[in-house]
């Protein structure tokens, strides 16, 4: 019972003060900046080709085709058009859905056409993607014409869309790649490089940049490493998050992150089901064990920045990591992990995204009438509606963290089955 209070304490929200003081604003550089970003075509930094499947495709039909194709996303064509993406983050929320449907009274299901077409089409054999679609409400379908520049990639970006899918010249209504925000982030990171006024900017620490994450009411995802796969996933869709920390179950200190992309590659394909209910100590090291056979590199503990942390060097830990978000201690972690006792939550003042940076260069351009939090803040609040579905019972274990819990609850069928296959809503 400890355990699981102590998760649930790490997964609150904390109140993180604001900065005593703020950077100063861009020099008139800025307007010189804008000119230049303005020049550039989103089609120029395309980094991912567009890999289709057709919308009647088996849910688990596509999560094999995003392991085979080893693409982050898939778009999902209808009678010739784009019609919508899915990604890990979906898959993530599809496993939690079928692991937990029990939970859900009817009166969710009405209010939520989404879930509730996902159950039916599972009772009646075959789910197809379309349905998953965005269940992660992470995954919005992005489009930009073909002579689209860089400062329409922030504009969507700085908003918490992940990705934008580019079009060929017209008349074509093809698509020729896609944009990631991760790649957004790397061209002006190598943009700042040549500008001086720019780089000394960007210098400036992280508390001193007012960035979303870091001055609102946010949420700090984390659970202990005895908890388990399935706490995880739930954590990370009750959250809109795409990872959670994972602490020492004994010293507080942070081992680790497991994201929807560790989930997508390693319980998709899984040949049990019982996987679920594998402790996360155990499952990070099977994240790690092909940094350490392929790279010959431990790339772990490598998550976490302090507030002092000048914006330059949380970039480059960003795109170091291929996260999309860092956890930002108020403690430097030196050669070792920051702590994130449960007992001295203060430790933990936020984290740090990818969007919060694009969200930066979005002000520096000028960009009206950004709202960074709002994709996130619709997630929770839906989760919040998932949960005051439920009956009291119900919504005390679905909270429990403890391995106990999950493996009492009738969540996974026992019958045969590998993967997504295994998780039957029906």
């Amino acid at each position: 019972m400890t355990n699981a209070l102590n998760s649930r304490r790490l997964s609150q929200s904390f109140w993180v003060d604001p900065p005593a003081s703020q950077a100063p604003p861009p020099t008139p550089d800025s307007e010189d900046w804008l000119r230049s970003w303005q020049t550039v075509f989103a089609r120029d930094i395309i980094d991912s080709r567009v890999v289709s499947v057709d919308a009647e495709t088996a849910v688990e039909d596509a999560c094999d085709i995003l392991l085979s194709e080893d693409t982050f996303c898939l778009a999902i064509t209808s009678s010739g058009a784009y019609t919508g993406l899915f990604d890990f983050s979906d898959v993530n929320a599809f496993l939690t859905l079928a692991a937990t449907r029990h939970t859900l009274q009817p009166e969710y299901l009405r209010q939520h056409s989404q879930v509730d077409s996902i159950v039916s089409a599972a009772r009646a054999g075959h789910v197809p993607v379309r349905l998953v679609s965005n269940l992660s409400e992470k995954n919005p379908l992005k489009t930009l014409p073909n002579d689209a520049n860089i400062v329409s990639l922030l504009e969507i970006f700085a908003e918490g869309a992940h990705r934008v899918l580019i079009k060929a010249p017209a008349p074509s209504n093809d698509f020729i790649g896609l944009v990631s925000d991760r790649r957004l982030l790397d061209w002006f990171s190598s943009y700042a490089r040549d500008a001086p006024a720019l780089q000394e900017y960007l210098s400036n620490s992280l508390s001193s940049l007012a960035l979303p994450s870091l001055n609102i009411y946010t949420s700090v995802v984390a659970t202990t490493s005895n908890s388990t796969v399935l706490d995880a996933m739930k954590l990370m869709s009750e959250g809109g998050v795409s990872s959670v920390a994972v602490t020492d179950e004994e010293s507080g200190k942070l081992l680790s992150a497991v994201s929807v992309t560790d989930i997508g590659k390693i319980v998709v394909p899984s040949q049990s089901n019982q996987i679920l209910s594998t402790p996360l100590h155990q499952f990070i090291a099977q994240i790690k064990a092909p940094d350490g056979s392929k790279d010959g590199v431990d790339k772990y503990p490598v998550y976490s920045v302090t507030p002092a942390s000048p914006l330059t060097y949380t970039v480059q830990k960003l795109l170091a990591t291929n996260a999309h978000r860092l956890f930002v201690t108020r403690e430097s972690s030196g050669n070792a992990s920051p702590s994130l006792t449960a007992a001295n939550s203060g430790n933990l003042t936020g984290i740090v995204s990818v969007v919060d940076v694009l969200y930066l260069f979005a002000r520096i351009a000028n960009i009206p009438n950004l709202d960074p939090t709002r994709m996130q803040r619709h997630r929770r609040a839906s989760s919040a509606s998932s949960h005051s579905s439920l009956s009291e019972h119900e919504l005390l274990r679905s909270r429990s963290n403890s391995r106990t819990s999950v493996r009492r609850s009738p969540v996974i069928p026992t019958s045969p089955g590998a993967g997504v296959s295994a998780l039957e809503l029906n």
